[in-house]
């Protein structure tokens, strides 16, 4: 029987009350902790990963099993599925978290005022993190490290596909934090899949501080829809790359196809290609595209281009594909670029192939997206490949952290404020 359908069993929001008021117990305790003991706590659980193989990829079977008989795509299958080299990545992630360079503490910036008062703005942790995530088991051993080593605890919710391996996961994560001293209710897995209980930790302000969903549109949609806790996050990653008229054509041809076509189903794929009406190597782009396997959507005068290219319906300019399609318009110069993006972006990453400065110092000021690239990939939207190590996901929005959020971007900042004695007249 699910505990929650029993009546002699907590409520939802009882059971996430609970376990917050734990997670807030345990956080205060890890928050005295120093950056060397942080360190090795999270190698003991790196080694905790390394030890309970067998256990795991025992669990990771019975999701295996139980995805294929609920007739999980062959692409879901593959995210949950683990074996011992993925296992050993996993734990080798958790190794590099905890060598990575502890943001606590960090004194951003200092100032001594004329009356003598000393103010510095110090990095510290956000408090509890509430992350919610489908399908992928290393989640739960990613954020687990990143807040553990951010100073924070954390309350993870994983998805119904992967509950078998999240546990064990989780269960062998916490015996090594345990064995180097941190609290074990500083990350902690809730215990039940019932959705009521999502509910709960979207509404549990003042016991949750932040929350951030790692799945797919309708979870994260959700998630921002009906939260009473802050929210980082993004919705969709339609992301642009736009090919100005000074664009090197070999440049513009080896970055549209991988922007696309590295991996079609990550959030900085490139999904609207915008080609400057006065840059002369379009149609190479283009046939570049189709010849690999792309199906291109596009305006009249990128369907004259090739006559291989489909019709674009006005959907298509809002649309995130996550698969080898890609909407293609020609745009009347940079004016008419920078306004299709500010159309149509989600603010996750766009950008411009150009060898004008002028031009692309422009497109870096006036796109407000969390990224924005000059000659380069979209596909370059990812937290490791701008040296912040593993990364709990990407933000969209204006406050707080933007793009790749790793260590940083999970600690706020307090004042700290050292007098001699003044008083205010």
């Amino acid at each position: 029987m699910n505990a929650l359908t029993d009546p002699a069993a907590e409520s939802a929001a009882a059971l996430v009350d609970r376990l917050a008021r734990a997670g807030r117990a345990a956080q205060r305790v890890l928050a005295r902790l120093d950056a060397p003991a942080k360190a090795r706590a999270l190698h003991a659980a790196a080694d905790a990963l390394r030890a309970a193989e067998a256990e795991i990829l025992a669990a990771n079977a019975r999701d295996m099993a139980a995805g294929a008989e609920r007739g999980l795509s062959g692409a879901m299958l593959d995210r949950l599925s683990l074996d011992a080299g993925r296992l050993a990545a996993i734990a080798d992630a958790v190794d590099q978290v905890a060598d990575l360079p502890d943001p606590v503490g960090a004194v951003i910036d200092s100032v001594a005022r004329p009356n003598g008062l000393v103010l510095s703005r110090v990095r510290v942790p956000v408090g509890l993190i509430g992350i919610i995530y489908e399908s992928r088991p290393n989640v739960t051993a990613d954020a687990a490290a990143l807040c553990v080593r951010s100073g924070n605890a954390v309350l993870l919710r994983g998805g119904s596909e992967a509950v078998h391996s999240n546990r064990a996961i989780h269960a062998a994560m916490v015996a090594g934090l345990a064995s180097a001293g941190v609290p074990g209710d500083a990350v902690q897995l809730l215990p039940t899949q019932d959705r009521d209980a999502v509910g709960a930790m979207l509404t549990a302000a003042g016991l949750i501080d932040m929350i951030i969903p790692r799945g797919g549109k309708s979870l994260v949609a959700r998630v921002q829809a009906d939260a009473r806790v802050p929210v980082l996050a993004h919705l969709d990653g339609i992301c642009h790359t736009y090919v100005h008229a000074a664009a090197d054509p070999d440049k513009a041809r080896a970055i549209a196809r991988n922007a696309k076509l590295r991996r079609t189903g990550i959030c900085g794929s490139m999904e609207t290609l915008l080609l400057d009406a006065q840059f002369p190597a379009s149609q190479a782009v283009v046939a570049d595209l189709l010849d690999a396997g792309c199906e291109l959507r596009g305006d009249a005068r990128a369907r004259a281009l090739d006559p291989r290219v489909l019709p674009a319906s006005d959907e298509d300019w809002d649309t995130e594909y996550l698969d080898a399609i890609l909407s293609v318009a020609v745009v009347d110069g940079l004016d008419a670029a920078l306004a299709h993006i500010e159309r149509h972006s989600s603010n996750h990453t766009d950008a411009i192939v150009t060898e004008d400065v002028a031009a692309a110092e422009r497109f870096l000021a006036e796109v407000d997206s969390a990224i924005v690239m000059v000659n380069a990939s979209t596909q370059f939207a990812d937290g490791g490949e701008f040296g912040l190590g593993a990364e709990i996901g990407i933000a969209t929005g204006r406050l707080h952290a933007r793009g790749p959020v790793a260590l940083e971007g999970l600690t706020t900042y307090k004042w700290q404020v050292r007098g001699t004695g003044q008083v205010r007249p």
